[in-house]
């Protein structure tokens, strides 16, 4: 463990809460400025989350602001803590990065708060940044070893080969993966995602976190990804290269498979799986688990998308549901086509609402929840109002975690 922030350090950091309210923001744009002058440590960032409009600056700043904030009862950002030692893993992300990101950052308070950034300041933010850095490299360092040490497992980057591609909606693909050196892979928790970096041409490296969408088998992993809305830009980038140009035989690399959102496979209580569109992939590798290893575990698979035309995988999802009178499934189409069939293809028309889940589903489930933004914290926010306690509302979010969604655990608590 590190050596114990002292009070000096602890009062300093505080002190900064009201500066950090006002010019946090700009602190993580310009943080993220002066780390991506390096190539290299801008190939690891998701570039559609930068930008102008892009929500990783904010949701840096609401970090740091939690950080101050509870430096000194660190215990109510534990959760925080692992979720992101966990996306580090995915990323390869090794003990020298966070030098760079504590030149960016220290540099970027001194731009920031000019003569505000004293040498004390400086210095007090120098002590507690490399206080947490030291937490998450020894935490993403036993990361890689259990990695290493379990059946199929590595650590850092291993190719993977893509060995066969399923047209899914007509936004959705699953692919595939298969490591090419032939042997297994690393049996992932139900819920858990893939780090996946790419080469493509006229764009160099890039690298992005998919769910695995498929029950561990120790042979292979299932990706599912929907086809963005924007070619060319960041957001689109890799989707449209895996739609139009991945075949069988592309080889791309992946870190481990890694990620706190999975499914508890020791409780036999009931689950209520909800899904918003391909927020689904998270969802569908929890079901194919739970019918393959505990069939009676009272399980609801609460689904919702735009229409049939965009529903993926719901002939693997009735498939799985067959014969399993344990698991029930009910699927909401927010518009359905003329060619859907109630009853047939989806149960209701609408949207999924807190109110149907706490009225349909039994009071001591726990209820895991992917999908868009507003779909996933509408659920939260309204689970919480409901009675719903906080320890039964667990969520994935893919993208950075920003304020709407990172309330919630506070609305839920």
């Amino acid at each position: 463990m590190p050596i114990p922030l002292s009070p000096a350090t602890i009062a300093l950091v505080k002190a900064t809460v009201p500066a950090l309210e006002i010019h946090g923001l700009a602190i993580t744009r310009r943080m993220y400025e002066r780390l991506f002058e390096d190539p290299a440590i801008r190939d690891l960032f998701n570039q559609s989350h930068h930008g102008a409009t892009g929500s990783q600056p904010k949701a840096l700043a609401d970090a740091v602001l939690a950080y101050a904030r509870h430096i000194d009862d660190l215990g109510a950002l534990a959760g925080a803590v692992e979720r992101i030692a966990q996306k580090h893993v995915t990323l390869a992300i090794q003990p020298a990065h966070y030098r760079s990101v504590a030149e960016a950052l220290l540099g970027a308070i001194r731009d920031v708060l000019a003569e505000a950034a004293t040498p004390e300041i400086c210095a007090a933010w120098g002590e507690a940044y490399w206080f947490l850095a030291d937490i998450l490299i020894d935490r993403e360092a036993a990361i890689y070893h259990d990695h290493e040490a379990r059946p199929g497992g590595w650590s850092g980057w291993r190719e993977f080969r893509i060995e066969s591609v399923h047209a899914e909606s007509a936004t959705i693909r699953s692919f595939v993966l298969v490591p090419v050196d032939g042997g297994p892979v690393l049996a992932h928790r139900p819920g858990q995602f893939l780090g996946l970096r790419f080469d493509l041409p006229g764009h160099g490296v890039v690298v992005r976190n998919y769910s695995v969408s498929c029950a561990p088998n120790g042979r292979a992993y299932r990706i599912t990804v929907k086809r963005e809305a924007t070619p060319g830009h960041p957001a689109g980038l890799v989707s449209s290269w895996l739609h139009d140009g991945a075949r069988p035989g592309t080889v791309l690399e992946a870190a481990a498979p890694a990620g706190d959102f999975v499914l508890d496979r020791d409780a036999a209580s009931p689950v209520v799986l909800v899904s918003g569109g391909v927020g689904l992939t998270p969802m569908m590798s929890m079901l194919e688990t739970i019918h393959a290893e505990t069939p009676e575990r009272p399980t609801w698979y609460v689904h919702g998308a735009l229409n049939g035309r965009v529903h993926a995988m719901a002939a693997q999802a009735r498939q799985l549901a067959a014969g399993r009178p344990a698991i029930r499934l009910h699927t909401v189409y927010e518009v359905p086509l003329g060619s859907d069939r109630p009853g047939v293809d989806y149960d209701a028309a609408g949207r999924i609402t807190p109110e149907w889940l706490v009225a349909h589903t039994p009071a001591e489930a726990t209820y895991y929840l992917c999908g868009p933004k507003p779909f996933l914290a509408s659920l939260v926010h309204g689970l919480a109002r409901l009675g719903v306690p906080a320890a039964r509302i667990r969520y994935e979010f893919f993208g950075p975690a920003d304020e709407l969604v990172a309330q919630a655990p506070r609305a839920a608590a």
